[in-house]
This record gives C-alpha cells, sequence and structure tokens, in this order.
C-alpha cells in the first residue's frame, strides 16, 4: 500500500450547510472526534510507514480550535507533515485571523486550504477568505484557495469539480443534464485499488470515499485495516472496479433510473440502497443526509 495522506474529519459539525457538500456538514450534525481517537489513528499510520501528511478538516475544524491544535501538535510531533481545510468564518479581521493562524506555523503546516465560493458566500471570494489568505501571507504560511463554480446545464458535469454525491446529489443534481446509467462504467476520482489518502471520520469510519467505508479504527488499527484490504474482495470496491457505478448496479441488481449527471450520482445512489445490505461497509448515516 502506498497511503500517503490521511485526512480527520474533526467534526460533521458546520456552520454552513453548502449544497455541495460530501457529508452534509451542519449546524446540527453530531460528530466530533476526541484527542484519545486521534492518537490511535496517528498510531496506526505511523506504523504503516507511508503516511507523509495529516489533514485536519470537517465539517469545519475551527469549530473545535483547542481540538485541532492538539491535533496538529500531535501528527506534528509524531513526524507528519500538516494541513488544514477550513472556510475560515473565524477571520473576522485582519488582527482575528492572524491571532488564529499563528500558532499553525509551528505546526508542520503544509498547506491552508480556504474554501470561497458563492457556496460560502455572496462573493466568489468572501470577505473572511480574503482576512484569512492575507494574514496567512504575512505570516508565511502556505495558503490556497478551494473555489467551487455553481453548475451549468450547458457545461458537461464531467468538465466541473463538483462530485454529485452527498447534498449534491439531492440539490443540484436536479435539472442538470444526464447521462445512460450503463456508460457510467469507471470511478475516475479514487484510487480504490492503491489509495492514496483515506478520510477517518469522528466516529472512526476509515473512508476509501466518502460513505465506503474500508472498516474502523475502533474495532481495528489502521495498519490492520489496510493489512487485510483485497479490493477485489470488497462487496463494495470489487464490482467499482470491475464496472464502475454501472457495475455495481449490474452486480446487485440496484434499481435505478436511465440517467444520471456523473459517475458520483449514480454510484452514491446505488450504495443508498444498499446500504441495508451491507451495514458496516456504507455509512454513516450522516454521510447519507441522515441528520438526527
Amino acid at each position: 500500500m502506498s497511503l500517503q495522506g490521511v485526512h480527520l474529519l474533526l467534526t460533521y459539525r458546520c456552520e454552513h450547510e453548502c449544497d455541495h457538500c460530501f457529508v452534509w456538514g451542519s449546524p446540527w450534525a453530531k460528530g466530533t472526534m476526541t484527542l484519545a481517537l486521534i492518537r490511535e489513528i496517528l498510531a496506526g499510520a505511523r506504523r504503516m510507514g507511508t503516511v507523509q501528511i495529516v489533514y485536519f478538516e470537517g465539517g469545519e475544524p475551527f469549530l473545535f480550535y483547542p481540538l485541532l491544535l492538539e491535533g496538529m501538535l500531535m501528527a506534528a510531533t509524531a513526524g507528519f507533515d500538516t494541513g488544514v481545510v477550513t472556510n475560515a468564518y473565524w477571520a473576522i479581521g485582519p488582527d482575528e485571523a492572524e491571532a488564529a493562524l499563528r500558532p499553525l506555523g509551528a505546526l508542520r503546516l503544509a498547506d491552508l486550504s480556504l474554501s470561497t465560493d458563492l457556496f460560502h458566500g455572496e462573493e466568489a471570494e468572501t470577505l473572511e477568505y480574503r482576512y484569512a489568505r492575507d494574514a496567512a501571507e504575512r505570516l508565511g504560511l502556505p495558503v490556497g484557495a478551494i473555489s467551487i463554480p455553481q453548475p451549468c446545464a450547458e457545461q458537461p458535469a464531467s468538465a466541473g469539480p463538483i462530485r454529485y454525491r452527498g447534498r449534491a446529489a439531492e440539490k443540484l443534481a436536479p435539472g442538470m443534464p444526464v447521462q445512460p446509467w450503463e456508460t457510467l462504467c469507471e470511478c475516475p476520482h479514487e484510487e480504490l485499488i492503491d489509495p492514496g489518502r483515506v478520510h477517518v471520520d469522528p466516529l472512526g469510519n476509515v473512508h476509501l470515499c466518502q460513505g465506503l467505508l474500508l472498516g474502523n479504527v475502533r474495532q481495528r488499527p489502521l495498519d490492520a485495516l489496510f493489512a487485510a484490504y483485497d479490493p477485489s474482495a470488497h462487496p463494495i470496491v470489487g464490482p467499482l472496479l470491475e464496472g464502475g457505478p454501472a457495475g455495481l448496479v449490474r452486480r446487485y441488481d440496484v434499481p435505478h433510473e436511465e440517467g444520471y449527471v456523473e459517475e458520483c450520482h449514480l454510484c452514491y445512489r446505488a450504495r443508498e440502497a444498499l446500504r441495508e445490505r451491507f451495514p458496516d461497509l456504507l455509512g454513516p448515516g450522516q454521510v447519507y443526509g441522515e441528520i438526527e
């Protein structure tokens, strides 16, 4: 295995409810990591010997700022580079932005990704983004933007960055042009045979793709999960490798529509239909819109 990046979803909670969110982040979402779980994940990642960077994201990781800082310190002390993904809601002014970011400079920060687009505010570059970007530059921190354009029915979905899974399947897919389901015969976005990254959520679930699980680190350490991983034998990954989302539909005779926006759209809908059959591999409910 060549796993290089572990992305910790510190929380599913977010002060936004963006229409394109993979994990249905919202102010009402439940689930936040503990330091004990972070410590366990880092230990498994270190034993693997290939992981280079640990990202902290969500949801919105700055909602639990002490947890973010301590988790980054633990990762840096263990020898990992760190990264953070945030929408910069906390950057209410230049001084406040600099105060929030200053501690990150000592924590082997290799990437600070700031989300800014019309899903997050009324301008493509939100005021909070500009405050955070400028503060990061003053502090000499590596900073970049994640900007997702609004979907356009005149542009093929495959040409844009939106993945039509999670909330996007509900909010953004309607009205978009569709492709015949049987033509969606590959997974173009994730390296399922030999993943270069995984996401681990507050419940310990290890996501090969959001909602598609390898296992749970509370039941088996991260390195042990990967040591036992056989992609072709995985009940969901195997069909995806053979024939993409269409292959998953065929393998299990999943009820389906005639057309879907793109591969993620069909895959997400097929996995929704299979969750009761494979509850340990397709979850948690949060990622499928089951918000308590």
